[in-house]
């Protein structure tokens, strides 16, 4: 009988770095490094995104690594589904365990395909038949200029440059200010349109440091409607079910969220409040590609639409990637577009759009290959 290999080594690799789609705010991401006995590695990421986080989500992954040695890591969900019971008393409903569990996860999927041969696209399925998928790419934005024709000057690029469009963060760092007053928003919103151009896809996320009024949002949703908004993301907290239901009343445009939930029970409420079009999830934080192909069956059962949110490492992105490519209820696929290490040093060949659209990883496994002497360059 051939040997099965078995999960030998488990190491916890937790960086910070500078990110350019940020104003260069030091971010925070944790990888796992799992090794087979036949010497097959596979890696993993979670966006802990803070110090503190980090810090912790280590200490989580550190404390399970005996429950993984050993293990046959093909026998991925059983694993995973192991671990959950495990951490059940420090992780109900959410925190440091969910992203122990995405790092690992994402790890012994792309474990997995590289010891049997095949891709995460072949293993979890793709939403058609044909040899290869391509996803519409959109660029995933903050801006940062306090003269905002160089920020409408700069995603007008965005689109020239290969991208169907743009979602911008509003409230963010750097000194646009935009989303703090209604008159200003909407010009900056109108003179992208003009920019970019009639088929430019344009998003706005209000971003957590932004507090709207129901009034405010209403106002800001609907006078962007005039320059054909495709959707608005977050503009309440996610909690808040009742203002997202009467915005509703008012606009047409699409409206995005639950980026911010853990697991599958979190999302069940969301979906079931029945306040969003678009439901935002983060394979880095979802508990993995499981957690999230969970979470793909509600999005599905419900008639919404996915969207994968990828804003950390390329780890992270090829996971995405397979996962939008699995279900006809996914419209695009976020990238940042501003050159940064977690994207164009940690792999060989970084992903980039092209007329539109980014292909998906085809080699076994996630079909990327971590350069380690950048986690250690950039270690935290």
């Amino acid at each position: 009988m051939t040997n099965v290999p078995t999960i030998a080594r488990v190491t916890v690799h937790p960086v910070t770095y500078p990110e350019p789609n940020d104003s260069n705010a030091m971010r925070y991401l944790t990888f796992v490094r799992i090794e087979s006995t036949d010497g097959h590695v596979g890696w993993g990421e979670a966006i802990t995104q803070f110090p503190g986080s980090t810090r912790g989500t280590v200490e989580v992954i550190k404390g399970l690594i005996d429950d993984l040695i050993g293990k046959d890591p093909t026998q991925n969900i059983g694993i995973w589904r192991d671990l959950r019971k495990q951490t059940w008393w420090y992780s109900y409903r959410g925190g440091l365990a969910h992203f122990a569990l995405s790092a690992i996860d994402i790890a012994l999927w792309d474990l997995k395909g590289k010891i049997i041969g095949q891709s995460l696209s072949q293993m979890i399925g793709k939403r058609d038949s044909s040899a290869e998928t391509r996803l519409p790419v959109l660029a995933s934005t903050h801006v940062f200029n306090s003269d905002l024709d160089v920020e409408v000057a700069r995603h007008a690029k965005f689109v020239a440059d290969g991208y169907i469009g743009f979602k911008i963060g509003m409230g963010k760092r750097g000194d646009a200010r935009i989303g703090y007053d209604i008159d200003r928003d909407v010009n900056f919103v109108k003179d992208l349109r003009a920019a970019a151009g009639p088929k430019a896809w344009i998003m706005m996320d209000r971003g957590q440091s932004l507090n709207w009024t129901l009034d405010e949002a209403i106002k800001r949703v609907v006078r962007w409607e005039e320059f054909d908004l495709k959707w608005v993301e977050e503009p309440f907290e996610p909690w808040e079910f009742e203002h997202f239901r009467k915005l509703r009343q008012h606009v047409t445009t699409m409206i995005a969220g639950s980026e911010r939930e853990w697991d599958y029970r979190g999302y069940s409420e969301t979906i079931n409040s029945g306040t969003l079009d678009v439901i935002g999830c983060d394979v880095g934080r979802a508990e993995g590609i499981t957690g999230a192909l969970a979470i793909i069956k509600l999005v599905e059962a419900a008639g919404l639409w996915f969207n994968s949110h990828a804003w950390s490492s390329a780890v992270n992105t090829a996971a995405s990637l397979a996962l939008s490519a699995s279900t006809p209820r996914c419209l695009l696929q976020e990238l940042k577009p501003d050159e940064n290490p977690m994207q164009h040093e940690l792999i060989d060949e970084p992903f980039v759009p092209e007329n539109g659209s980014i292909g998906i990883p085809t080699k076994p496994g996630l079909g990327i290959n971590v350069n380690e002497k950048v986690l250690e360059k950039y270690a935290f």
